[in-house]
């Protein structure tokens, strides 16, 4: 690695020590000092309810300690970042007995609740505001593909996310390109689910060629606003030069790891580009919980790409 990079990596490394939660202390010793899963694992356990599901501000921006399943999808995210896939551990086993529970599930929807009620009783985002509105799989078309990946496949579950899978890719190539960045970021995890278990469920050509036009769609083109606008950057969705979406987005790859390698913050870390758009105070520890969350996402764009 050039020194530029060495830089950056000990500027970041030093906030880490400083501000890291213990999770994110643990992926970083992980992703970048030889760090071993099983200290990740138990971090992670200290934000799983009793009922299997996730909650307890693991997702930053939403201090409820309760269950929700934009919680457990984030804990299924720190899952696959580490390649965790023994499905007989009590992470995986729990959140599959939550899934299955039917709590926050619309039956009306067919999909899991994007918020929860109790999100009220306690400070979070605008976003997070509770609302029976569920729309675009997200986090619905990941957990899905969790379930199929992990669940028995006698299990009643395991047809219920075989069910709720085909409807979410029949709505997903009809709506394509709509635009929103988290939810096609859980139809990338669909597929890669779907590929990993060799489910002939859907078309996987046509899903790909989907993706692909749902992912350029949103990769913000104005890379002005990339230094301070709360925008998709094509680190999102592309992680190493073998990427299916790197190809055409190669220039757009460059610009990203040059900017990112001009704007690091003094201390070390990088903006944190959203607020909360209310009057809850706890924004500013959040703020400073995403800002390891950046870092290691950030560090590990540059490493991948030299």
């Amino acid at each position: 690695m050039n020194e530029k990079f060495n830089e950056i990596y000990e500027k970041a490394r030093g906030f880490i020590y400083r501000n890291a939660r213990p999770l994110d202390l643990a992926l970083w010793k992980y992703h970048f000092e030889n760090g071993n899963r099983e200290d990740v694992l138990t971090a992670l356990m200290a934000y799983q309810n009793a009922d299997g599901g996730f909650g307890h501000a693991l997702e930053a921006d939403s201090f409820n300690p309760n269950s929700a399943p934009i919680q457990t999808w984030t804990a299924c995210e720190v899952l696959s970042e580490i390649g965790f896939t023994d499905g007989t551990h009590p992470i995986i086993r729990g959140i599959l007995r939550y899934l299955d529970s039917g709590l926050d599930f619309s039956e009306k929807h067919n999909q899991w609740l994007n918020s929860v009620k109790t999100n009220a009783d306690y400070p979070h985002a605008v976003w997070w505001d509770y609302s029976d509105k569920v729309e675009n799989y997200n986090p619905t078309a990941y957990l899905a593909g969790f379930i199929l990946r992990f669940a028995d496949k006698d299990s009643t579950l395991y047809k219920k996310a075989e069910k709720i899978a085909r409807q979410a890719y029949e709505w997903f190539v009809s709506a394509v390109p709509y635009g929103d960045n988290h939810s096609a970021a859980c139809f990338v995890a669909l597929y890669g689910y779907l590929k990993e278990t060799g489910s002939g469920l859907v078309d996987m050509r046509e899903f790909v060629d989907k993706l692909k036009e749902e992912v350029n769609a949103n990769i913000c083109r104005d890379t002005e606003k990339w230094r301070t606008e709360y925008v998709t950057l094509p680190s999102k969705f592309i992680g190493s030069k073998d990427n299916m979406f790197y190809a055409g987005n190669e220039e757009l790859v460059q610009k990203e790891l040059e900017i990112t390698r001009e704007s690091q913050l003094g201390d070390g870390s990088y903006i944190v580009p959203w607020l909360w758009y209310n009057e809850y105070k706890e924004y500013e520890l959040a703020a400073n919980w995403w800002k390891s969350r950046i870092l290691i996402d950030k560090i590990r764009f540059l490493k991948a790409f030299g």
